[in-house]
Formats: C-alpha cells, structure tokens, sequence
C-alpha cells in the first residue's frame, strides 16, 4: 500500500500505518466518513479537530476499542485486521488514553509489567496466577524501559504511583506502552490538566518516542503543544481528514482554518 510522501519538497517517511476508507456510524451518527490516516516510524502525527471531528473515535478504531463499519488496515504495506483491542496490540497498536488506567496501589515496576509479570525459574508448572513474581526481573525491566524514555524526575521504580506528579504518571503510563514492544503509540490529550513543568517533561518523553522508532499518533487541542513536537498534523472535520500539514512549513491559523472552514485535500500545503 502506497502513501502520498512528497509535500512542498519535503520528504516524509515511509508510512508504518494507513488506513483508507474508514466508516463508523453509532445509530444514526456518522462519526468518520472515508476517512484516511497514515504515520510512519520515527514520526510524531498530531490528530486535531473540533469536538465531535471524529478523533476520538478513530483512535478507538485503531485501538480495536471499536469496530469499523468498512475502510482497509495497512501495517508496512501488508493488509491487516483490527477488530478487537487483541488485535491491535498483537500489531504492536497500543493507546495511553487520559485517565491513564494506572493502579496507583501498586509501585512503578508492578504497573510497567501488570498482566505480564515475569516470574521465577522453576515454577512454571503451576496454573499462572500461582507462579512466584521474579521482582529482581520485574524491577530490571522497569528500569530499563525508564531509562530508554528517560525519564529523569523519577527517583525510584518501587515509588508508588499515587505518590506521584501528574507528568510523572503520564511518562508512566507511556512507557509502560513502549514497553510492550509496540510500534505505534497513540496519546490522548497527554498534557490535558498538567502544569507547565510536567507539561514540558511529558512534552520530552513524547520527542524521545522518535528515537525509540516508534509511529506516534498524538491527540491534543493545545497548538503550542502540537506545533512543539508534531512532524506533521492531520485535520479531522466531521469526520473526515481534511489536510494533512508539514508542521514546520504551516502556521497554526492555517490549521486553525483546515479545522473550523475545512480545506479541499489537495489544495496548497497538504497531502
């Protein structure tokens, strides 16, 4: 599957996700309508538009939260199904949506491996909800997937998430989704409520993803934010993707306009 890469003599990376042709109606409400979306690795896609745009709901699509009612699934070109939640994190598809769904009774390590715990040598003859926690391996993990984000302002794994920041839990919350060997990171409103101190270190981790080589899609309605660490910029209008924009050769009224008036998808400045 082919993507449009060439904008006003910019080159963008292959995609890692497409999809085309996405319809998904709740009775009566359509909420997308043919709408086409694409990331690739090493990128961070910013997903804008006015609510009800439809950005949520793609994101569920992709997330397998919801099924769609037609439209075509491409991961590096190969056709792929998504139909449940299980499908779209055995396609490395995972989504940090905004109350984080952390276990704040629990310490970091615990919350990175929940529902993957390692456990030790040995007992791997009893039923798995019996078997032994390996906390040294449980530990070494969640340091080393802290330390790939690296997320500095945090002190300690065995720290209790209820004790700490908001910022602190989001890198949480994110690295617990590169964890799982995902390639495609899906963020919803990250900074939503944050101060500006744990804005700009939830802001870091996010550049640090294109390191990572992951594909980052990142819902926000904050524009300085978006402009901060978007490649690019997709805009949703009832439901459909109006323009996709090279970041650093558009402005934020010109996003602003794609989002309110909508723009003709082959029109000066998008894809």
């Amino acid at each position: 599957m082919e993507s449009k890469n060439d904008l006003v003599g910019h080159k963008v990376p292959p995609a890692h996700l497409i999809v085309r042709g996405i319809d998904k109606k709740f009775g009566g409400l359509q909420a997308l309508k043919d709408a086409d979306f694409e990331v690739a690795r090493g990128e961070v896609m910013a997903l804008v538009g006015d609510n009800g745009a439809g950005k949520s709901t793609l994101m569920k699509v992709l997330a397998g939260a919801y099924s769609a009612d037609a439209g075509d699934f491409f991961l590096d070109g190969k056709r792929v199904s998504i139909k449940s939640p299980n499908d779209a994190s055995a396609l490395g598809i995972q989504i940090v949506y905004q109350d984080l769904a952390l276990c704040e009774n629990l310490d970091v390590a615990a919350n990175l491996s929940l529902g993957k715990e390692p456990v030790k040598n040995g007992w791997r003859f009893l039923p798995y909800f019996l078997r032994p926690i390996d906390n040294l391996e449980m530990e070494s993990k969640a340091n080393k997937a802290i330390k790939r984000l690296q997320v500095r302002t945090l002190h300690s794994v065995r720290s209790k998430v209820s004790g700490l920041s908001g910022g602190q839990r989001q890198a949480i919350a994110i690295a617990r989704a590169v964890g799982t060997e995902s390639s495609v990171v899906m963020l919803d409103e990250p900074t939503a409520a944050l101060g500006v101190a744990q804005t700009k270190q939830v802001l870091e981790v996010v550049k640090r993803l294109r390191d990572t080589n992951h594909a980052v899609v990142y819902i926000s309605h904050n524009m300085q934010d978006i402009f901060e660490v978007s490649d690019r910029i997709t805009v949703l209008r009832h439901g459909q993707n109006v323009s996709t924009f090279i970041t650093s050769n558009t402005t934020p009224d010109e996003v602003v306009v794609a989002m309110t008036r909508g723009l003709d998808k082959n029109s000066v400045g998008s894809v």
